[in-house]
């Protein structure tokens, strides 16, 4: 399996490779999502699923910004299953790390307020090349 087939870790920098542009249209609430992903009150495995295909239709669609919807992280046991609330944010990282997807992530940000604040990120997808 290749590098890209695991998936390359998230960025761990403060901005993530984005320039302070990025930053202030974050802190502003001026970002409008290209494409939405809604995972709030699936079970993990669809959360998980649904996440998933979702990013393989937005880089399909050249979107830039996602716009994902998990709840409010909340302190979850790793073994949860989907009992408790916050489950599917608190795998939420993990799963874009490890998934398919991971290296086509430029940076992931705290949506605003508008958009779901702590209840929601901002995946900042690479430009295809």
């Amino acid at each position: 399996m290749t590098d890209a087939a695991r998936g390359a870790p998230l960025p761990s920098s403060p901005r993530g490779g984005l320039d302070s542009h990025w930053d202030r249209r974050f802190r502003s609430g001026s970002i409008e999502p290209d494409f939405t992903l809604d995972l709030h009150g699936h079970t993990l495995d669809q959360a998980h699923d649904r996440l998933d295909a979702g990013l393989a239709q937005a880089r399909a669609l050249g979107a830039r910004v996602v716009l994902v919807i998990a709840g409010k992280p909340r302190p979850v046991d790793p073994a949860d299953r989907a009992d408790r609330r916050g489950a599917i944010r608190a795998k939420l990282l993990d799963w874009l790390a490890a998934g398919p997807h991971g290296a086509s992530i430029a940076a992931v940000r705290s949506a605003h307020r508008r958009h779901g604040g702590e209840g929601a990120l901002y995946l900042i997808l690479r430009k295809h090349g």
